[in-house]
């Protein structure tokens, strides 16, 4: 079963401060209005660039998306 994006990006929680992905993950955690049950790239994309602040960045969506893409398609 394909895990929502939020969940694989969770895995990112509580790594190095200067890795970008790590930061966005403790981000989108304190988002409380992050869609956590979404798979789907639009939404979040959509979502990232309305959203954003200074650690949910589109990069670091992008660099965590492709990796997403990767492992569960």
């Amino acid at each position: 079963m394909k895990k929502s994006f939020y969940l694989f990006v969770l895995t990112f929680r509580g790594g190095d401060w200067s890795d970008q992905k790590s930061r966005f993950a403790e981000s989108m955690f304190h988002d409380h209005s992050f869609p956590k049950a979404s798979t789907s790239f639009e939404e979040l994309s959509s979502y990232i660039e309305t959203q954003a602040d200074e650690y949910l960045t589109t990069s670091a969506f992008d660099e965590l998306w492709d990796i997403y893409r990767l492992k569960y398609e």
